[in-house]
C-alpha cells in the first residue's frame, strides 16, 4: 500500500496535558465517506503519531502508512469505518514517557513517567475524543496501540487501566525492559481486552541473541494469555521471519492487524 494522499481527511490539534505538564500533538483520521450527525465510530489510538500517516514527519521519512491501509480496508468490507487516533511522542521525553520502569540500556529512560502518560490518554485524551468526535464508546469499540516502546505504553496503560481496551495492537514490544517487568506484570492481569494482536521479526536487531530474546519474550507474554483464556478468536500472534525493527514491518503488518482487531 502507498503513502497517505492528500484526499484523506485528518484534524489536529494541541492538547495540553495536566498529567504530563506539556501539550500534545494529536491527530485525528477520519473515514472516508460522508459523517451524519448520528454517526459514531470504533477508535483506535496509536502511539508515535509522527510515524503513521505523514512522511515528512516520520522517522526516516516512512510511515505505517495507517490512513491509506485503513482506507482500504474499509473500502474492501473489511473492517468498519473507524476513527484512527495518532498520539505524538514527546520527543526526548519519549523514553520516559512510554516506559513505567526505566530501560537501564537508555540513558534517556530514566525517572519514568509511565503512569502519567497512562492518565493523560484515558483521563485527558479518551474524553476529548468522545466529546469531540464522532466516536463510539466502550470497552468492546476502543482499541489502544503502538511499536517498540509505543507497544511498552499501550500494553501498561491496558494494564494499569483494565476495562477501558477491548483491543489492543502490540507490534515489537520492548518487553525486555525493567527485566521483564511488563511479562511480570501480565501474569498477575485477571482481565484483558477481548483481541489482541503481537507482531514481531526476527530481524529485530543486527544481533541473533537479542533477536532470539526478543521473539521469546514474545512468545513469553502469548503463553500468558493464552493461560488465561485467550484463544485464536481473541488472540493472534504473527512472527515474521527476517522482518526489523521498522516502520516498514509494521506498516506490512498492519492489514492483519486491523482486521483480526476490527475485522466483521
Amino acid at each position: 500500500m502507498t503513502e497517505a494522499q492528500p484526499s484523506h481527511t485528518f484534524e489536529t490539534f494541541e492538547l495540553p496535558s495536566r498529567a504530563l505538564g506539556v501539550s500534545r500533538r494529536i491527530t485525528v483520521w477520519l473515514p472516508p465517506g460522508r459523517i451524519q450527525a448520528r454517526d459514531r465510530f470504533p477508535v483506535l489510538y496509536l502511539n508515535d503519531g509522527q510515524n503513521l500517516f505523514e512522511p515528512q514527519r516520520a522517522f526516516a521519512g516512512v510511515t505505517w502508512q495507517v490512513a491509506d491501509t485503513a482506507a482500504q480496508l474499509i473500502e474492501w468490507g473489511l473492517i468498519p469505518r473507524m476513527l484512527i487516533v495518532g498520539i505524538d511522542h514527546g520527543g526526548t521525553r519519549r523514553a520516559r514517557e512510554f516506559l513505567p520502569i526505566e530501560d537501564h540500556q537508555n540513558p534517556d529512560a530514566k525517572r519514568p513517567l509511565g503512569r502519567r502518560y497512562a492518565k493523560f490518554v484515558v483521563h485527558e485524551l479518551m474524553p476529548l475524543i468522545q466529546n469531540a468526535f464522532p466516536a463510539e464508546r466502550g470497552a468492546s469499540v476502543t482499541g489502544f496501540g503502538g511499536s517498540s516502546y509505543g507497544a511498552v505504553a499501550a500494553l501498561f496503560t491496558a494494564l494499569e487501566h483494565p476495562g477501558v481496551f477491548g483491543r489492543l495492537l502490540l507490534e515489537s514490544p520492548s518487553l525486555y525492559v525493567g527485566r521483564r517487568y511488563l511479562l511480570r506484570r501480565a501474569r498477575g492481569a485477571r482481565r484483558w481486552p477481548a483481541r489482541v494482536y503481537l507482531g514481531v521479526g526476527t530481524a529485530e536487531t543486527r544481533r541473533a541473541d537479542v533477536n532470539v530474546e526478543t521473539v521469546a519474550n514474545v512468545q513469553r507474554l502469548e503463553t500468558i494469555l493464552r493461560a488465561r483464556g485467550l484463544g485464536a478468536r481473541r488472540l493472534k500472534v504473527a512472527v515474521q521471519e527476517g522482518a526489523t525493527h521498522s516502520e516498514q514491518a509494521w506498516a506490512r503488518r498492519l492489514p492483519e492487524a486491523l482486521c483480526f482487531l476490527y475485522g466483521r
